[in-house]
């Protein structure tokens, strides 16, 4: 018995990861008035804030279709799958859950269990990816949703935003903030809370904003070790190599330390220069 393992854009996963545990993802859309572009296959967080800076208008996203679940399922059971597990963002945030439960029925006598990981970004793709590991190793359907949940209180996501611009165009915060911010040099620090990316604190400077960061991440950790991690950014990969060696500095680290890009749902919200860090703790 073969499981698949199906998610959305919003995993922050990078391709690689993707590719080599053939996970398969229904994409979020980005929206500049008529047209619709993928996140992560049309548009990527560079393209999308290079465009949004010369245009001055935000777009707006859109969870995957019914349909566009339901084309993902099929593709997997093609390629041999007899069972699908679908780990969406938190429904909390997106309508993605309620679309893989819909798409459900549009392939009625399939093996389909759609799950609300109740976390965003790298909180929801170490989800993906523990369960993708474990379906590789023929791991059953319920040692998978066992698995997911304990992995969840178990990782962590800390990062420092460069801009509110992004936020306050969107109406997340008050353009009077986020003037206020830029006189001010104020990096707000950006977390996971209720299965959402969330203001945690802010901070005056980036790099006082890095060295909070630091600190959040060494007290988390505690006498504990890291199971997984990556470094996350949003168009900012030389300062996200910067950050790297501060986090090698601040606790002990793997020798690699993937790096990936927040991807275009998300990074939306957030506009350039966020760099941050999620990982997991081994139990």
């Amino acid at each position: 018995m073969k499981i698949a393992i199906i998610s959305d854009t919003d995993t922050s996963l990078p391709q690689f990861i993707l590719d080599e545990f053939d996970i398969r993802q229904a994409s979020i859309t980005i929206h500049f008035g008529e047209e619709i572009l993928k996140a992560c296959s049309d548009i990527t967080d560079e393209q999308l804030i290079e465009r949004v800076n010369r245009e001055g208008i935000l777009p707006t996203t859109a969870a995957p279709s019914p349909g566009d679940f339901a084309e993902v399922y099929q593709e997997a059971f093609n390629s041999g799958a007899s069972e699908i597990i679908c780990l969406t963002v938190s429904a909390d945030v997106s309508a993605t859950y309620q679309a893989a439960l819909a798409a459900k029925d549009l392939l009625p006598g399939k093996q389909i269990t759609v799950v609300d990981t109740k976390s965003i970004s790298m909180g929801q793709g170490f989800i993906v990816l523990k369960a993708a590991e474990l379906a590789r190793e023929g791991k059953s359907k319920e040692e998978i949703l066992a698995a997911v949940e304990d992995i969840r209180d178990r990782t962590h996501l800390f990062a420092a935003l460069e801009t509110l611009k992004f936020m306050a165009m969107s109406g997340r915060v008050g353009h009077l903030t986020a003037e206020m911010a830029n006189v001010f040099n104020i990096k707000p620090i950006l977390t996971i809370k209720d299965g959402k990316l969330d203001l945690l604190e802010k901070v005056r400077t980036r790099k006082k904003s890095w060295r909070r960061v630091l600190e959040l991440t060494a007290s988390s950790l505690g006498t504990g070790e890291i199971e997984k991690i990556f470094i996350l950014h949003v168009a900012a990969k030389e300062a996200a190599n910067d950050f790297e060696q501060l986090l090698r500095e601040a606790i002990p680290t793997p020798d690699v330390i993937p790096m990936t890009e927040l991807t275009p749902g998300l990074s939306v919200h957030t506009g350039a220069g966020l760099v941050g860090v999620a990982f997991v703790t081994k139990e």
